[in-house]
């Protein structure tokens, strides 16, 4: 029997990017991890090809930026080659665009509050190997080819069993996550609800080599009566990446291997062309099935990312909405298991997201709306593109499509108190130094705006777990390790800055007193 060591404190199930960063972010608060997967090597199905801006951004806060610079100039370097194509309309670094809504690539840089704040061209495989290194770096175990058998909860911990091809194993550890993806065995042992909507058409992705697509195929984005497809750049020169939605119904079994023929055949009916696709790379098939878990916590056991809420993957949301879930909870287990904080902080995980999931799922069910081919949905869809012309319209669908509309409510009525900050320039004039530059080590940081830095030796008396950072101009902030401003005052106001400091962060005896 293989058993880990008894002093571990959390087990991650999952080693995709949502699990391999709740790893981290458990590891810089001081908990003790173990990573368990199913898979023995990185899969290297065609996933996510981009991330929003606050997923981006959990990997920036944890030192990954320049590894994403460079994904990101391979992305755009590719895009400008395929641009130089007849007929090619790619969208490029210095596009007035910043996404898509259905479709259609109507969300303006020029309409958003912050229009630096933007999605970004990263693959997810780029996404894992970047955090796979960073985990490395911390030490951090992670176990492939384990099959999670059983998990029994007790009062105190939670007993986890798994098959392997060197055996069984087992290990008793105080919390379990589950980041096993949309169909999480770990949700299904631990008996969470997942109540949603049931599938009513196929999704497609592949890399495929496509027999003169230029001839035949339009490039972007395309509606027919068929369906919608889409091609463009793949990492390999002679093949393409394709994406198709199909609306003819379901797939007859979920399980079997897509084909070069299922493929062509799909591709066909939805672009009503004889269009031959001679050899296929990776493939991958999905429903529009919509599920969002009731609680994300029973127990001792927790769920993070698709184990948690399954949704068409428009605007490369998924991702960014699992990477954000991750470092929401990460931060707060480590406080707990410190004894920093009591267990009831961990409640406000799912208090703060499930909400923006909710949100999340609604707008990716409206896209599938309109994309249908029927008359109606079509109505709809020249209606909406109609509306977007307007800057206030546009801006409302951008920061949803984005994220950045994400206010967890925090009982304030300070609009920035309960948003997610983004980077910027801090300390006394310094550009050289950022917000995320000081937050790498995964604690929280404290902007201070006040005269002679008086509501900084608040904070100092009070917890160990944030940095303390003298800024020019207001207003001073309480940052959370996961960007959430917890607190926001003008001037030297430091009124609800001690009850925010006992909420979110341990307080010390003297200054409880």
């Amino acid at each position: 029997m293989n058993q880990i060591n008894e002093q571990t404190q959390v087990v991650v199930v999952g080693a995709g990017p949502v699990g391999l960063l709740a790893a981290i972010e458990l590891t810089l608060g001081g908990a003790r991890v173990v990573v368990l997967e199913r898979l023995a090597a990185p899969s290297k199905v065609m996933k996510a090809l981009g991330i929003g801006p606050l997923g981006s951004e959990a990997l920036q806060r944890r030192g990954m930026a320049p590894a994403m610079e460079e994904v990101e100039a391979r992305a755009f370097d590719l895009m400008q080659s395929f641009a130089q194509q007849p007929g090619a309309q790619v969208r490029g670094k210095d596009s007035k665009f910043s996404g898509h809504f259905a479709g259609l690539p109507l969300i303006r840089k020029d309409a958003q509050r912050e229009p630096h704040r933007r999605p970004r061209p990263l693959d997810q495989h780029s996404i894992e190997a970047m955090l796979a290194e960073r985990v490395q770096a911390l030490g951090i175990e992670v176990r492939r080819g384990c099959d999670v058998s059983s998990v029994v909860q007790q009062d105190d911990g939670v007993e986890v069993a798994w098959i392997s091809d060197t055996g069984a194993g087992q290990l008793r550890c105080g919390w379990l996550i589950a980041c096993d993806g949309g169909r999480s065995s770990i949700r299904k042992m631990a008996g969470f609800d997942f109540p949603g909507t049931p599938p009513s058409s196929t999704f497609y992705q592949a890399v495929a080599e496509i027999d003169h697509p230029e001839r035949l195929l339009p490039i972007g984005w395309n509606r027919t009566s068929g369906g919608v497809f889409s091609y463009g750049p793949s990492a390999h020169p002679e093949s393409r990446r394709l994406f198709m939605l199909d609306f003819s119904g379901t797939p007859a079994n979920r399980e079997a291997l897509v084909t070069r023929e299922e493929i062509e055949a799909v591709l066909r009916r939805i672009s009503g062309m004889e269009v031959r696709v001679n050899a296929l790379g990776s493939a991958s098939r999905w429903t529009d099935n919509t599920r969002l878990a009731a609680t994300y916590r029973q127990g001792r056991v927790l769920l993070a990312g698709d184990a948690a809420h399954i949704h068409t993957p428009f605007g490369g949301q998924g991702l960014s909405l699992g990477l954000a879930d991750a470092a929401n909870l990460g931060w707060k287990l480590a406080a707990v298991l410190r004894g920093d904080m009591p267990d009831s902080l961990i409640d406000s995980y799912t208090a703060e997201r499930h909400p923006v999931a909710q949100a999340v799922l609604a707008n990716t069910l409206a896209q599938v709306a309109i994309m249908r081919p029927d008359p109606q949905a079509g109505a709809m869809r020249e209606l909406i593109a109609e509306l977007m012309q307007f800057d206030d319209v546009n801006r409302r669908i951008g920061e949803m499509m984005s994220g950045l509309s994400t206010r967890y409510d925090l009982g304030s009525e300070r609009d920035e108190v309960g948003r997610l900050i983004g980077d910027k320039p801090i300390g006394h004039g310094d550009a050289g130094v950022t917000l995320y530059d000081v937050m790498q080590d995964g604690k929280g940081v404290f902007l201070d705006a006040s005269h002679g830095a008086v509501a900084s030796r608040i904070v100092a008396a009070a917890t160990r777990q944030l940095r303390c950072v003298a800024i020019d101009s207001g207003p001073s902030m309480l940052i959370r390790p996961d960007a959430c401003i917890a607190w926001a005052a003008d001037g030297d106001s430091t009124d609800g800055l001690e009850q925010a400091l006992r909420r979110w962060f341990a307080v010390s005896p003297v200054a409880a007193q």
